[in-house]
């Protein structure tokens, strides 16, 4: 069976967790990093040296890095999955995505989160929160953008686009921050939480 290292309330683990669940494979979640803990150990460690979550491990397979696990999970356990098509224009835009989303929006958003959800208010650095607020805005027109010239991320159907930016898109919409008008990303968003997957594993309280 696939078991999934990490907790639930990690943005990277919610993409992992959303795909299993869409690909309706079985698996196991054990709960660490965070305030469970358990990743400094030298057995976690020895499948994951970032000591970050989340990891997968197929039957004694293991690997780590949450974009990379989505594809790998589409190829060996659902090969001929519209989420990760097999023509390489289509599959050329996913990734596109996928790759913008960790290198492009990723950092400046988690400025965002770390400062207003997991610090303290007497700590925390409202500069550095509103610089990051401005340049994960910025990603996120290039996002609605995109969603104004087709409904989802990266074409006409749903995909794992959408799943490594919908995670982060409930997060986005719930920041007390200043944002740009985004009406398409707003209707995506409003599309995805129709989804029950999205509803009960993403679309959760901030923590």
């Amino acid at each position: 069976m696939l078991r999934l290292w990490g907790r639930d309330n990690s943005s990277n683990v919610m993409k992992v967790i959303w795909l299993l669940e869409e690909l309706r494979l079985p698996y196991e979640r054990l709960d660490v990093g965070g305030p469970f803990g358990k990743t400094d150990t030298p057995e976690y460690r020895a499948m994951n040296p970032t000591g970050l979550v989340p990891t997968l491990d197929d039957d004694g397979f293991t690997m780590w890095e949450s974009n990379a696990i989505l594809r790998y999970l589409c190829e060996a356990h659902a090969p001929e999955t519209p989420l990760w098509p097999k023509q390489p224009q289509a599959r050329g835009k996913i990734d596109q995505w996928m790759d913008y989303q960790q290198c492009g929006m990723n950092r400046p958003q988690g400025v965002v989160f770390l400062g207003l959800i997991r610090t303290p208010p007497e700590k925390r650095d409202m500069a550095a929160i509103a610089k990051g607020a401005e340049e994960a805005g910025r990603s996120w027109a290039i996002v609605d953008a995109a969603l104004g010239r087709h409904p989802f991320v990266a074409g006409e159907a749903f995909s794992l686009a959408d799943i490594v930016f919908g995670v982060h898109a409930h997060r986005w919409l719930q920041f007390p921050v200043a944002r740009p008008d985004t009406p398409h990303l707003k209707a995506w968003y409003e599309r995805l939480l129709t989804r029950p997957i999205y509803a009960k594993h993403i679309a959760r309280p901030l923590t």
